[in-house]
């Protein structure tokens, strides 16, 4: 007995299936040839791996002591144009899931961007602006949108590929003079897909401050597409804090310059400040008295 002939949709969805089956190992393919930068290793021989997990995890478990509170402006310096500058304001402690921030910018129209950047191992990041009618969760893909007319991001803030698990240990060397740990992170696969100009980011330690010294974001044949590096520290209240780090766009060649003008050390925020659902709520600084004002 003859079969039944195959109607044109049943033709339509074998050739669907069949294509699928043809496009998908081309598409792992792809992924697999994605560009990978190679370790560039800063010391005779291969460093000892296991001490670059050390290294790597004493300074993540490194930090300021209790809550803190800054104030801080970002100078906008464009290669073409006039400077501008935005205020700002952070709180910030640590959680179960890693550090909590809470960020405000202040526009000079008058409206505000806030957000609630959490890192660590479980990074999350929640935004919301004058006008909007309630905060939500940003996507990988927004990590990367600049932050009111500036070159810093999201991603630039919450730093998850601190906590990036595939990572090669390049070693120690000299970096304007200080001794310094360098590290290249490669992006998790998600990260690729949600912005795959993204292909490494290159990481260097102060040795002895267990600080960021800079920060290099590395896209298809290692070229340089952003850096941020460390300029100054401060000590405030007895604790060594990040004064002014700048953020240099290699494709624009515009400098963005972060510098913290005030800090309230050591202080004990109630755990609802970082709760996303109040990110539309105004928060009020700590007690004047409180806070430290720090020079140019």
């Amino acid at each position: 007995m003859l079969g039944k002939p195959r109607t044109p949709a049943a033709t339509l969805w074998r050739a669907f299936f069949l294509t699928l089956a043809l496009v998908a190992p081309l598409a792992g393919w792809a992924q697999h040839k994605r560009y990978r930068p190679q370790p560039d290793y800063v010391q005779v021989g291969v460093p000892d791996q296991e001490e670059g997990r050390r290294l790597l995890a004493a300074f993540r478990s490194m930090g300021l002591v209790g809550d803190y509170y800054f104030e801080f402006q970002l100078r906008v310096m464009p290669r073409r144009g006039d400077e501008r500058v935005y205020q700002g304001q952070l709180w910030s402690t640590r959680g179960p899931q890693g550090t909590l921030t809470r960020v405000v910018l202040h526009d000079p129209a008058g409206g505000e961007r806030r957000l609630l950047v959490q890192s660590g191992e479980h990074p999350a990041l929640w935004s919301w602006q004058t006008g909007d009618a309630a905060p939500r969760k940003l996507g990988l893909a927004e990590l990367f949108e600049p932050l009111v007319q500036t070159d810093v991001t999201p991603f630039d803030l919450q730093m998850p590929f601190l906590y990036w698990g595939e990572f090669a240990y390049e070693g120690t060397f000299k970096m304007r003079g200080r001794p310094s740990d360098r590290f290249l992170f490669y992006p998790p696969a998600e990260m690729g897909i949600a912005y795959p100009a993204l292909t490494g980011v290159r990481v260097s330690l102060d040795s002895q401050f267990h600080a960021l010294v800079e920060v290099e974001q590395l896209g298809e044949g290692d070229r340089s597409l952003k850096t941020v590096s460390l300029l100054e520290l401060k000590k405030a209240q007895d604790q060594w804090l990040v004064k002014t780090i700048d953020v240099r766009d290699a494709t624009t060649r515009n400098k963005t310059r972060f510098s913290v003008t005030a800090a309230a050390l050591g202080q004990e925020f109630s755990r609802a400040l970082f709760e996303p659902a109040v990110l539309a709520d105004e928060v009020r600084p700590p007690a004047e008295a409180r806070i430290v004002r720090l020079a140019p």
